[in-house]
């Protein structure tokens, strides 16, 4: 029985009818493999055709559509072009809604789309009028509710600069991002809810005020505390009075590179990395992602679980151009046993589902199974990505949740905004693969001499201009870190730091992060590998993965968090070996297992092995702050049996 079989794939009415089908057909190709050869074969014709067919609308047509094409560092799209992200984002109209909230407590909220536009013009009036202009930064400390949305469309409408942190970040780890930056105005809530506890943000907020002094503007959202005054932060205004009533909505038209973003690294091996996305590349990537790949359009109800310290809230928003409805959650996923998403899933009608890859494990973990408990009938797609979708998850959501779910396991990041591969509505899922690549992303996998692969493990690789590349970093002189940071592996070759493999179906596997391969005895295995094995233990919750410099080679080292009343003896480790081996490599058993309390996550909960292996050699984690749960490393640290044969 082959490892990655056919678990869905969809009827021919589905398939026809999507837009995927019709941009394919009408453009005269038989099947997406040709569809996307073309679409790295001819960049400029189909990145046009691709805007014309999403009604992307230029105030000033290009001149030329792609230069510097053979350099993806220095390529030029839509040269001469002007546009503006929030127009197309806020192009429909109607009292159908726009933006619903769901809060962990109950809380909902809704508006419609004249609502939406009408509260972005008096926000952008109120930037305006408080000195912001084009190029200008400004900051939001937010959880994921409508008026981050409000204020990020406003911002952008205006030709300034959005960046975003959530607010569990502590104030170094702000201040450590919009420092950087110097934000004139930041907006901020008071408050937010998660697990069932209120949290008070305000000292935080008051502390990043006082250390950042570009700040001159602080808007507050009364988000836990409705109605409560601002007044223990300095300059502050609440955000109901901040904006300018019954203003007209404008446009900036903007040039197609514009900074739009300043997006965040995570930072967790130095001061983050400032990464700018423009205008014109984050609407096309996004349109092409939603359109022709999740077949979103209006009707449609999309639901991300993000935060807005998390690359995916800037994706889900984008999810407005193609006309569909967003529907926003803050708080914990797991609050209620992990069902609050499901049941609101269910109320909201929900069409296309994303969350992580940890959560819909953590499911299965508890037994929760969304089909017996909730009415899920328009639910149409799952969508998943943070780490490596197991094979086990894949056989649980087709289980658990519905049998005929595109279930989309999707992988690209923070630095290009969008997705390197993505799912597809016209193609079969298969079991544990990444249904594609992406449109116009001319992706492969290199060995280590640089020679694409096929079937063998390498490094993922994008090796033509793609219009989602970074502007650039912010404040980096001759772009130095930017090349550092993608073009050094392989000269002129994107490398995205991805463990991966290219199937012969045109699917893709993720192994793990590049900076997290292990290496014993000069093999190199990819951690996901021994997660998805271990993993299948009921004994244990998760894991984490190292590897330890021993005797002058690496040994592996595995660090179990069990579940409450099981002890790690003889025969689990003998079993967790045994699993192992079984399904991968005698490379691939460790040399220790170790049980650990937790194990220590980024804000957008991916766990973080280079900080791990940097404890266990007694380095120092230079940027603890980047970590949702910092006092987890000290599990790590000081541990006598790692001083052991």
């Amino acid at each position: 029985m082959t490892d990655n079989p056919v678990l869905w794939e969809p009827g021919d009415e589905r398939r026809e009818r999507s837009a995927m089908f019709r941009f394919m057909s009408e453009r005269g190709h038989a099947d997406y493999a040709a569809l996307h050869a073309w679409s790295i074969e001819e960049p400029e014709a189909f990145w046009v055709a691709l805007a014309d067919f999403c009604d992307v609308e230029f105030t000033t047509p290009s001149a030329t559509v792609l230069t510097n094409p053979d350099d993806i560092m220095h390529a030029g799209w839509f040269a001469g072009s002007e546009l503006n992200y929030a127009q197309h984002l806020l192009r429909h109209r109607g009292t159908d809604a726009a933006l619903v909230f769901c809060g962990e407590d109950g809380a909902r909220r809704e508006l419609d789309r004249d609502g939406l536009r009408q509260a972005v013009a008096g926000v952008a009036a109120a930037l305006r009028d408080a000195g912001v202009r084009r190029g200008d930064r400004v900051g939001a400390y937010l959880p994921n509710c409508i008026e981050a949305i409000v204020a990020m469309l406003a911002t952008a409408s205006i030709g300034a600069i959005w960046s975003s942190c959530s607010p569990d970040f502590g104030a170094n780890g702000v201040v450590d991002r919009f420092g950087q930056i110097e934000p004139r105005v930041l907006f901020a809530a008071n408050g937010y809810y998660y697990n069932g506890k209120h949290i008070d943000s305000v000292p935080v907020i008051a502390e990043i005020v006082e250390r950042i002094p570009s700040i001159e503007r602080t808007v507050v959202v009364n988000f836990a505390t409705a109605g409560k005054p601002p007044d223990r932060i300095p300059g502050s205004v609440d955000f109901d009075a901040f904006l300018v009533a019954d203003a007209e909505l404008q446009f900036e038209p903007v040039a197609f590179n514009h900074p739009l973003f300043i997006m965040f690294s995570s930072g967790t091996t130095g001061v983050p990395k400032c990464i700018v996305h423009g205008h014109g590349g984050t609407l096309l990537q996004h349109l092409k992602e939603h359109v022709l790949h999740c077949d979103l359009g209006a009707g449609d109800r999309l639901f991300y679980f993000t935060t807005c310290g998390w690359m995916m809230w800037n994706w889900l928003a984008s999810g407005l151009a193609a006309g569909s409805t967003l529907i926003l959650f803050d708080g914990s996923p797991f609050y209620d046993d992990g069902r609050v998403l499901w049941s609101m899933a269910e109320r909201e009608n929900v069409t296309v589902f994303g969350t992580s890859a940890k959560y819909i494990s953590a499911l299965d973990k508890a037994g929760v199974r969304p089909r017996d408990e909730f009415r899920l009938p328009h639910l149409r797609a799952v969508l998943s990505t943070g780490s490596p979708l197991a094979p086990e998850s894949f056989d649980y959501v087709y289980d658990a949740i519905g049998r005929d779910l595109q279930l989309s396991s999707i992988a690209g990041g923070t630095d290009i905004l969008s997705c390197f591969a993505i799912g597809n509505p016209i193609l079969p899922v298969r079991r544990g693969e990444l249904q594609c690549l992406g449109l116009g992303m001319a992706v492969a996998v290199f060995d280590e001499s640089g020679k694409p692969v096929l079937e063998e493990r390498g490094e993922l690789v994008c090796t033509k201009p793609f219009p989602s590349a970074p502007v650039g970093f912010w404040n980096d002189p001759g772009d130095a870190r930017y090349r550092a940071a993608y073009f050094e592996r392989f000269p002129g070759v994107w490398a995205h730091g991805d463990f991966a493999e290219l199937r012969a179906t045109g699917g893709l596997v993720i192994h793990g992060r590049s900076d997290s391969v292990l290496n014993p005895g000069g093999v190199r295995i990819g951690t996901a590998e021994i997660y998805r094995q271990v993993e299948k233990l009921d004994e244990v919750v998760e894991s984490i993965a190292i590897g330890q410099q021993w005797d002058d080679d690496v040994r592996v080292v595995l660090f179990v968090v069990l579940r409450e009343e099981v002890t790690l003896d003889a025969e689990l480790e003998a079993r967790i070996r045994k699993v192992i081996r079984d399904n991968t490599t005698p490379r691939h058993v460790p040399a220790k297992i170790l049980p650990v309390a937790e194990i220590p996550r980024t804000k957008s909960g991916k766990i973080v092995e280079v900080a791990v292996r940097s404890v266990v050699h007694g380095e120092a984690v230079r940027n603890v702050e980047a970590l949702a749960n910092p006092g987890a490393l000290r599990h790590f640290e000081n541990r006598a049996e790692l001083a052991e044969a």
